[in-house]
C-alpha cells in the first residue's frame, strides 16, 4: 500500500514558503487600493505593463513580453552551451527532478540532500525573471515575494506529482499544478503580491522557447507546412462557426463575435486582445472573449488526455489533436504534459508552428474587413504590411532560434559529443522546461476564478460552444484519422 501521510504542510523545503505566508497576511491589508487591477478577468497577466501594445520600434526589444521570453529563453540555451564547453556542471546541479516513490520519505530524503540545489534553482529563475519585470513593471518587490510563494508551491506540488498513487491514475505534475492553483483561488482571497507572479503568458512563451532547443530546426522545417494546412483548415472552420453563429443565430454585434471567433479558432487569450484592437471590439466584449477562451480551455485540459487514453490514440497524434483543439498555448501544454514528452512536440509544432505565428496575418485580414465590410465610423484601422510583423508573437522567433542553435551544434559533434550534448545541455534545458510549465499551470489555476468565468453570458458561450463542437472532432478526423501516419513518425 502506498503510503502518503498528510506532511506537505509539514515539510520545511527551504523556509521561503513561510515567510511568503507571513507576507501575505501583512500584505493583503495594504493592497486593499490595488483590487480592481487584480480583480480583471481571468488575470492572467495581473500587473500594469509600462508599454500595452507593440509599437513595432526599436524600443519593442525591452517593453514587450514576448521580446523578454525569447532573450531570457535563449540567455538559458546559451548559459548551458557555455557550461559544458568550460567543463562546469552547473546547469545539471540545479535541476531538479524528484524520483517517483511510494514511500514519501524518499521524496523527503531527496529535497535535503538538494537543498543548495533547490536555492539555486530559485536564484536562478528568480534573477531572470526579475531582470525582465524590473523593465516591464518595475514591481520587483513584490514579484520577489510572489515568486517565493509560486516556486515553494511548485516544490511541492512537484514532491506530490511523484507519488506514484499520481502516476498509477495519470494525474500528471501539470494537471496537479493546474488542480492545486484553482482549489487556492476558488477559496481564498488572492492578494496582490501574488498576483503580480502569476504571469502565464511570460512563464510558458520562455518555456517555448526553450522546447526549440529540443526540435531540430530541419523538423520544424519539414512539419511546418503539414501543420500549417491542417491548422488553417481548422482555424477557418471554426472561426466561421463561431462568427455565422454568433452573429446570424444570436445577433451579436460582428466585432464582438469576431472577438470571440479569433479567440477560438487561432491563439486564444493573444488572439481575442489582438483581433479585437484591431476591429475596435468593445474593452469588455474582448474580456468575455478571454473568459470563455480560458473556461474552455480549462475544461480541455481535463477531457482531451481522458479522450486519448480511452480511444487509445498513440502520443504522436494525440498531441497534434490537442495543438488543433486546445486555445491557448499555456493550457495545451499542460494536456499535452498529460500524455508524454513526443506529444508536447507535436502540439508545439501544430500549435506554434501552425497557429501563433500567422495572428498578424489574420490582424491585417480582420482590419481590412472591418473598413471594407464593416462600420465606416471607426477611423485609424487602415492596415498595413508592417501590422503582419507587429502582431506576429515574437517569442516564436526565440523557439525557432533556439532549434537552430542545438541543430548547429548537434551537426557538428560526433557519437559522444552528441551524448554529452544530451546530457549536459539538452536534458538540463528540458528539466528548466518542464519547471517553467509548472508555474504556468500554477498561475493559471491561482488566477482563474470559475464564478467570474461562468458569468460571460449564454449568448456569447453558446456561440463559442459551437465552435467547439466543429473544432474537437474536425481536429480528431485531420489529426488521428487522416494524418495519424504522419504525426506518429514525429519524434
Amino acid at each position: 500500500m502506498a503510503e502518503f501521510p498528510n506532511y506537505l504542510v509539514r515539510i520545511r523545503v527551504v523556509p521561503l514558503l513561510s515567510l511568503s505566508l507571513k507576507y501575505w497576511s501583512y500584505q493583503n491589508k495594504c493592497d486593499k487600493g490595488l483590487e480592481k487591477e487584480r480583480d480583471k478577468p481571468l488575470g492572467y497577466v495581473s500587473t500594469v505593463k509600462k508599454s500595452t501594445a507593440p509599437s513595432g520600434g526599436w524600443s519593442d526589444l525591452w517593453k514587450q513580453e514576448d521580446y523578454w521570453a525569447m532573450w531570457l529563453g535563449l540567455t538559458i540555451v546559451l548559459l548551458a552551451i557555455a557550461f559544458w564547453s568550460i567543463g562546469n556542471n552547473f546547469m545539471n546541479w540545479i535541476v531538479l527532478k524528484i524520483p517517483n516513490y511510494s514511500d514519501y520519505r524518499t521524496a523527503i530524503s531527496y529535497i535535503s540532500s538538494h537543498k543548495s540545489a533547490i536555492l539555486a534553482l530559485y536564484l536562478f529563475f528568480l534573477i531572470l525573471f526579475s531582470i525582465a519585470v524590473k523593465v516591464l513593471t518595475g514591481e520587483v518587490q513584490r514579484y520577489l515575494v510572489g515568486f517565493t510563494f509560486l516556486f515553494s508551491m511548485s516544490i511541492l506540488v512537484s514532491m506530490w506529482g511523484s507519488w506514484d498513487v499520481m502516476k498509477r491514475y495519470n494525474f500528471e505534475t501539470p494537471l496537479l499544478a493546474l488542480v492545486v492553483g484553482l482549489v487556492i483561488s476558488n477559496f481564498l482571497k488572492i492578494p496582490y503580491w501574488l498576483s503580480t507572479a502569476l504571469q502565464t503568458q511570460f512563464y510558458v512563451k520562455t518555456g517555448i522557447v526553450l522546447m526549440g532547443a529540443s526540435l531540430p530546426f530541419t523538423l520544424i522545417v519539414q512539419a511546418g507546412s503539414t501543420a500549417f494546412a491542417q491548422a488553417t483548415i481548422i482555424s477557418l472552420a471554426t472561426f466561421l462557426t463561431i462568427y455565422w453563429t454568433g452573429t446570424r443565430v444570436f445577433a451579436l454585434d460582428k466585432r464582438f463575435a469576431a472577438t470571440l471567433a479569433a479567440g477560438g479558432s487561432i491563439c486564444g487569450v493573444s488572439a481575442s486582445i489582438a483581433i479585437g484592437g484591431t476591429v475596435k471590439a468593445e474593452k469588455q466584449h474582448v474580456s468575455i472573449a478571454i473568459s470563455l477562451v480560458i473556461l474552455w480551455s480549462i475544461v480541455m485540459i481535463f477531457i482531451l488526455p481522458l479522450s486519448i487514453k480511452a480511444l487509445n490514440i498513440l502520443p504522436g497524434p494525440a498531441g497534434a489533436w490537442i495543438g488543433t483543439a486546445e486555445f491557448a498555448d499555456a493550457p495545451g501544454m499542460a494536456a499535452a504534459a498529460a500524455i508524454n514528452e513526443q506529444a508536447i512536440k507535436t502540439f508545439t509544432l501544430m500549435k506554434v508552428v501552425g497557429r501563433d505565428m500567422f495572428i498578424g496575418i489574420w490582424c491585417f485580414i480582420m482590419a481590412l474587413t472591418s473598413i471594407t465590410r464593416w462600420d465606416k465610423r471607426y477611423t485609424g484601422t487602415n492596415p498595413n504590411a508592417l501590422d503582419i510583423w507587429i502582431r506576429f508573437p515574437k517569442f516564436v522567433l526565440g523557439f525557432i532560434v533556439a532549434s537552430i542553435i542545438i541543430t548547429i551544434l548537434a551537426a557538428s559533434a560526433n557519437g559522444v559529443t552528441s551524448k554529452a550534448i544530451d546530457n549536459n545541455i539538452l536534458n538540463p534545458i528540458s528539466e528548466l522546461r518542464n519547471w517553467t510549465f509548472i508555474f504556468t499551470f500554477l498561475s493559471i489555476g491561482l488566477s482563474s476564478r470559475l464564478k467570474e468565468l461562468a458569468s460571460v453570458g449564454w449568448k456569447p458561450f453558446a456561440a463559442f460552444t459551437a465552435g467547439v463542437l466543429i473544432n474537437i472532432p474536425l481536429g480528431y478526423l485531420l489529426s488521428v484519422v487522416i494524418m495519424g501516419n504522419y504525426w506518429i513518425t514525429i519524434k
